[in-house]
């Protein structure tokens, strides 16, 4: 890369050559560039990427509305779209969440189910990959900004990401990453719930808002597509300005410096 680089540290461990990539709907519909930046970010880490065009959406909204033989037949498209030993990175700690923590359950009692606890196991949140499997470090090219985070609740507590976006931030020279002391609060999305919950819903996500707002920081960086389709929402709605984003997005275009 001209403007900038990224490049794996030596030493971080067994790395692949080959990655598979899970687009997600909401950036397939709505954020196609945080998709394609996801996959960029691997590539210049010298990974090659997959995107099997068979793949669709994970299942959450048919389980979490209960619909359990639905929501496994979506599943079992993913598990023959996604074939062999690959590790397979998803740009959301929620799909992520949903794959590699709930697809053993809910194949409970189907044949399948051997086949759906291993695909488990192949399950990587874009960050911690970069990160945890990749050693990536970055080098920034872009004007100075100041961000805060806004981690979801899945990526959290499903799949165990904490500080690795913030790693990759701090790595940026010229970004002022300001803690929000609030940030561990859901911003009141939860899929289904903003739809059966709206008043709730509303609630929970002006205080997000708010605490964002508190922080003094312009934009708003998050790796799950529904938090800042949600955040981002309400901001546009009450006329707010803050700059809500998908951190594969921000972080390759400050290795472009655009």
């Amino acid at each position: 890369m001209t403007a900038a680089t990224t490049s794996a540290t030596p030493g971080a461990g067994a790395r692949p050559d080959t990655v598979y990539f899970f687009g997600t709907c909401l950036v397939d519909m709505l954020y196609p560039e945080a998709g394609l930046a996801g996959m960029d970010l691997l590539r210049h880490a010298g990974v090659r990427v997959i995107f099997p065009e068979g793949q669709s959406c994970c299942g959450q909204p048919a389980r979490n509305s209960g619909y359990f033989e639905e929501a496994r037949e979506v599943a079992r498209a993913q598990l023959d779209a996604f074939p062999g030993d690959l590790p397979i990175v998803v740009p959301s700690g929620s799909c992520a969440g949903m794959m590699k923590t709930h697809y053993g359950h809910l194949f409970e009692g189907d044949p399948d189910q051997p086949r759906a606890i291993a695909f488990a196991t192949r399950i990587h949140e874009l960050t911690a990959f970069l990160v945890n499997v990749l050693g990536v470090r970055l080098e920034d090219k872009g004007e100075a900004v100041t961000v805060t985070w806004h981690p979801s609740c899945h990526s959290m507590r499903e799949m165990g990401v904490k500080d690795e976006p913030k790693t990759l931030l701090r790595q940026l020279a010229n970004v002022t990453l300001v803690e929000n002391p609030r940030e561990r609060e859901c911003c009141g999305f939860g899929g289904t719930f903003a739809v059966r919950q709206t008043a709730v819903s509303t609630a929970m996500v002006a205080d997000k808002l708010a605490s964002v707002k508190d922080t003094g920081a312009g934009t708003l960086l998050s790796g799950d597509c529904g938090c800042l389709m949600n955040i981002g929402g309400h901001a546009e709605k009450v006329g707010d300005g803050t700059r809500c984003r998908h951190i594969a997005e921000f972080l390759m275009e400050r290795c472009h410096g655009t």
